[in-house]
């Protein structure tokens, strides 16, 4: 007949395993069978206190004991939710750093079976992720909570979705009172020089705009001239008429040409 209180924790090896009296190699008792469970119960160093389903119990080499896979502890409060996961990720990651630490040391001979229970007493780390979803154990309040990921995106947006820019939030440019305003579109002709820029004061008069001179236009001789548009309110410019050029006329022809 088990005991009320007996939940094995462990398993005798396959050969069974010897016992001892006390922690003392000098005080051997009765062996204990192959595959018989057990309940650990106690350790000092690599001596482990185990204790049978009929209420005997002994010492035995700790680090020979095949271990019951066992149930996760359940969570004392209902499963809920948060937004930001990041705090409780940290803790997540500092508990997991400290028992590997311990179970490194273990598993190299630096600690013995006690000072890995002792190191990693009192530690609670739980966290599953499946994709964007991640499942955190609150070892303060002692639940799981549970976060979509999606919620860490900033949801105040001024665009479209996936523009990467117009979000407010942390990280998000000024947009209140007094932040910079956006510079107007400007129409520029294709054909002409662009515009030079124009800092215009709200209360301040407009200043002089500078007009770049067209290009300097070579014509050649044979070149027929521009045609020039001339509006009604400006004069017509004045014509300069080449005199007709000198003739050379031979003695024997009259200056008409013999008419």
């Amino acid at each position: 007949m088990a005991t009320p209180q007996f939940r094995p924790t462990h398993v005798i090896p396959p050969d069974g395993l010897p016992t001892w009296e006390a922690p003392d190699a000098a005080r051997p008792t009765d062996p204990l069978d192959a595959l018989l469970p057990v309940q650990l119960v106690d350790r000092q160093g690599d001596w482990a206190y185990v204790a049978c389903s009929n209420g005997w119990s002994a010492w035995v080499d700790g680090r020979l004991l095949v271990s019951v896979p066992q149930a996760p502890p359940a969570a004392g409060q209902p499963l809920a939710r948060t937004a930001d996961p990041r705090p409780l990720l940290a803790r997540a990651e500092e508990a997991l750093n400290q028992y590997r630490r311990a179970a490194q040391d273990l598993a190299e001979g630096r600690s013995d079976g006690e000072s890995f229970q002792q190191r990693t007493r009192g530690l609670r780390v739980g966290m599953v992720v499946d994709g964007e979803s991640v499942w955190l154990y609150d070892a303060e309040h002692e639940r799981w909570v549970f976060c979509d990921g999606i919620q860490l995106s900033t949801y105040a947006a001024e665009s479209g979705p996936g523009s990467g820019t117009g979000f407010t939030g942390a990280g998000a440019g000024p947009t209140g009172p007094g932040a910079a305003e956006p510079e107007p579109t400007r129409v520029v002709d294709a054909d002409g020089p662009p515009e030079p820029t124009r800092v215009v004061t709200a209360d301040g008069p407009e200043p002089p705009q500078v007009v770049a001179a067209g290009p300097t236009q070579v014509v050649t001789g044979d070149a027929p001239e521009p045609t020039r548009v001339v509006t009604g309110d400006e004069p017509e410019p004045t014509r300069i008429v080449a005199p007709e050029p000198t003739r050379v006329v031979a003695p024997d022809e009259s200056p008409d040409g013999g008419r």
